[in-house]
């Protein structure tokens, strides 16, 4: 086989437009009776049978029957959390992309290696990492209490703001990210023009940094308002009496009232599919050219005595408080059963619990279902997100808008009501269960997986083809290879780091899911974070935080063997 680069030197650059195309017809009309058929059955058609049952005048009259009722505080809770999560995550998020592009002061590396650390947790294992922490038995409330000479804690993390704090350190990563990939497109010249027209620095940050932030902010903002709609582990740990929309649907689901439960879920459905609505909007109107004819300004160092100072404890402030929720896991990996009760620290410290986690087989059987599960809504999402985006992107057929825009609706059902619209497709025999029942089965959970990161796969792959010279199949297929020896042999290797890439998203986020988990598992296949949550209420503290770190060590390996590969495969077919 001929080489990218001999490919190219035979067949002249005569523009980007697709001439041969990598699926052939017959293929392509059979990927796109395939894909609606996957996407009309097990994403829209649950949804409208869940619509079709909550939406009963007489059930929305009843559950929002009065301002007081408890699905109307709810409402206002969710929306409330919501709304001053974006605060919150956009004030840290946007001020630590700035600081962090604009100054060079003492502790910039270690806070730059921190700033997406929560990325890496879980949101089973950054709660439980919480209320270790600052719940009203955890580390500080006590240390404080002792420090103190109190009769009693200081504060109790529970209630509204406890779970506002959880979704500002978990959520401002989105900010932080957006906000970084902005700045670095920063003209050095914008500032200098401001600064040279006597300017503060603070000015020329709202009138130059913030209008080029917008689109980013603005995207961001949409995102987490959405992600915090949809949040279920925070609240179900931390809200106390505070009622959510999702623990409503919890709540009914669990009182087996699936009635109340789907009408709670419609409501909850509209508002995420209103914000998602606005996400797609809000990306297709910024797709502007952010090119700048200048190079981005350099880090200012902080040379100032009394300044590096303020640097030095802002920046040891936030480092410490991104870490401290993985250092605390780890700490109480190591607690002996039955040990931590009242103390500040813990007094035993053991290796059982990870001996246990090897040694034993009940012990092991939720790690083993995690990756059994995980691995099999993976595949399935790589096979059919791979299918969708070529189909999407490269192919030619009718109704692709249909598939690209069903593709992208997971993302806006929250996990409680996925797994609520397939208790109640799937509670009697159909086609799309091959006539047999699925709740109370196995196949239901890894099911729910796939369907939750159906957008990740193709979102990533999606752009990778995006960005692919199709000049290179036409190329290769002139030259008498299949299409399907050019795809394996030319576009293949091209979009394999964004394969890699949205299949290690779902994987990693499919062995910690929670949310789905906790409605749809049976005894036999309880994933890791279904037993996290069982051994806290036994208060055995330290077998739930080894299976939190156990998680969060293959979710880490998970993802340096993916960019070790990624990586490799970029390098063998470079230019």
């Amino acid at each position: 086989m001929r080489s990218h680069r001999s490919l190219l030197r035979i067949r002249p650059s005569t523009g980007s437009a697709v001439t041969t195309g990598i699926l052939s017809p017959r293929v392509e009309w059979a990927a796109a009776l395939l894909a609606a058929a996957v996407l009309l059955g097990y994403v829209l058609w649950p949804m409208l049978r869940v619509f079709v049952t909550g939406l009963d005048p007489v059930i929305l009259r009843d559950i929002f029957r009065s301002a007081d009722s408890a699905n109307a505080r709810a409402l206002f809770n969710s929306v409330w959390i919501s709304i001053w999560t974006v605060v919150g995550a956009g004030f840290l998020g946007t001020a630590m992309a700035w600081l962090l592009f604009r100054y060079d002061f003492p502790l910039k590396r270690v806070l730059a290696a921190l700033a997406a650390l929560p990325l890496a947790l879980p949101p089973l294992v950054g709660v439980l990492a919480f209320l270790f922490l600052y719940g009203e038995s955890g580390i500080l409330p006590r240390g404080l209490q002792a420090m103190l000479g109190l009769d009693a804690v200081p504060f109790s993390f529970s209630g509204l703001w406890a779970v506002w704090l959880v979704h500002v350190y978990s959520m401002y990563v989105f900010f932080y990210l957006f906000c970084s990939a902005s700045l670095k497109t920063v003209d050095q010249s914008l500032l200098e023009a401001a600064a040279d027209m006597g300017a503060s620095p603070a000015r020329a940050f709202r009138t130059v940094i913030l209008p080029h932030l917008r689109p980013s902010l603005i995207s961001a903002s949409l995102l987490v308002f959405m992600i915090s709609m949809a949040s279920f582990t925070a609240p179900l740990l931390f809200a106390g009496t505070e009622n959510f929309l999702t623990l409503q649907i919890y709540n009914y689901k669990m009182n087996g009232n699936l009635a109340y439960s789907a009408a709670v879920s419609v409501v909850l459905t509209v508002i995420c599919l209103l914000f998602l609505l606005l996400v797609e909007w809000e990306r297709h109107k910024g797709r502007v050219s952010t090119a700048s004819k200048g190079s981005a300004p350099a880090p200012r160092p902080v040379r100032s005595g009394p300044w590096r100072i303020v640097a030095l404890l802002g920046a040891g402030a936030i480092s410490l408080f991104l870490a401290l929720p993985v250092l605390t896991v780890v700490l109480i990996s190591f607690v002996k059963e039955g040990s931590w009760t009242y103390q500040i620290l813990p007094q035993a410290y053991t290796l059982d619990n990870y001996l246990n986690l090897l040694g034993q087989s009940d012990v092991a059987q939720p790690i083993l279902n995690s990756l059994r599960m995980a691995s099999l809504a993976s595949a399935a999402n790589v096979m059919f997100g791979v299918m969708a985006a070529l189909l999407i992107v490269k192919g030619r057929v009718r109704g692709r808008g249909l598939i690209r825009l069903l593709s992208i609706l997971p993302f806006a059902i929250p996990g409680t009501v996925i797994a609520i619209n397939l208790i109640i497709t799937f509670s009697e025999p159909s086609a799309l269960s091959g006539g047999a029942i699925l709740v109370g089965t196995f196949w239901l959970l890894p099911l729910a997986y796939f369907i939750r990161h159906i957008p990740l796969v193709v979102r990533a792959t999606m752009a990778a083809l995006e960005t692919y010279d199709d000049r290179l199949t036409d190329a290769s297929i002139d030259l008498g290879a299949s299409r399907w020896h050019t795809f394996r042999e030319v576009m293949l290797p091209s979009i394999l780091p964004g394969i890699l890439a949205g299949s290690l998203l779902t994987f990693v986020t499919a062995l910690g899911e929670f949310v789905s988990s906790i409605l749809l598992y049976v005894f036999d296949n309880r994933p890791i974070s279904v037993e996290i949550l069982s051994q806290l209420r036994l208060y055995d503290f330290g077998a739930a935080a080894a299976y939190s770190v156990f998680l969060m060590v293959l979710i880490g390996l998970a993802t340096w063997l993916t960019g070790r590969w990624s990586g490799k495969e970029s390098r063998s077919t470079a230019f």
